[in-house]
């Protein structure tokens, strides 16, 4: 059983030239660097919104283009209400670009947890996880995910499961979230910039519901940070007032990083 795409030729090109074409238009605005990131949290908007903040993140792995070999990925759930974190039986997840391998061994090693189970319904039509996949197919040459849907969770159990997933210099963690939903777009650059203190000083207690969509596996990877003496820096922080949308109701987008 493979997932196939369910946002392809809405929130991003289904044609593989084209996405290719959109990836390189958004991934030539950044220089590459030295410091791979360990961990990071880039935003799952349509890509025309989103795709050039997500992309400030994803250029950074240029130079592990050969060791990453394992992607843990965490997004929120929009379409289905559960409790616990959600893994997937799928063999595969598919987009234009090709199939990209589950790490079925990863995914055991989770599975046992009392708060993780296996739901299709949560991965089936989820984008926060699917619009992820072009950008690390495009940076990476050869890897498996732990793609994980969080429903009702705790930030101790997002945790905990990160440590269980955390691994070495092979494995990337990539947190999905957006910011704030359908303010102006002065109301969002203030609410926005508060959460990226808040995520930069590691004080996942204080984040509002609202703060951010992806605000449970957020609290659960401040919380490993904290914990385990990593610190988050904040890479790019715009709506979509600054990308392809009007001022008036707008989406925060943050990218993150931890090295």
């Amino acid at each position: 059983m493979n997932r196939q795409p369910a946002v392809a030729g809405t929130f991003y090109p289904s044609d593989p030239g084209q996405l290719h074409e959109i990836l390189s238009h958004f991934l030539a605005d950044y220089e590459p660097v030295t410091h791979v990131p360990k961990a990071i949290i880039a935003p799952h908007a349509g890509y025309i919104y989103s795709g050039s903040i997500a992309a400030s993140v994803y250029s950074r792995l240029k130079a592990a283009r050969d060791r990453i070999t394992r992607v843990v990925m965490i997004g929120p759930s929009h379409r289905v209400a559960f409790k616990g974190l959600a893994l997937s039986k799928a063999l595969s997840f598919i987009t234009p670009l090709g199939s990209v391998r589950l790490d079925q061994e990863a995914l055991k090693t989770v599975s046992d947890l009392p708060f993780v189970d296996y739901l299709e319904e949560a991965h089936i039509y989820e984008h926060s996880l699917e619009v992820q996949l072009p950008f690390l197919q495009d940076m990476l040459s050869d890897f498996k995910i732990i793609p994980i849907v969080a429903g009702d969770a705790s930030p101790e159990e997002v945790s905990q499961v990160l440590e269980a997933l955390w691994g070495g210099d092979e494995t990337l963690i990539v947190i999905s979230s957006d910011l704030s939903h359908y303010h102006d777009y002065a109301t969002a650059r203030q609410q926005d910039k508060a959460t990226s203190d808040i995520i930069e000083h590691l004080q996942y207690e204080q984040l509002e519901p609202g703060s951010a969509c992806g605000k449970v596996p957020i609290s659960g990877l401040l919380k490993y940070a904290r914990e385990n003496s990593l610190s988050i820096k904040t890479i790019d922080l715009r709506n979509s007032g600054d990308t392809a949308g009007d001022k008036s109701r707008v989406v925060g987008y943050g990218a993150y990083v931890i090295e």
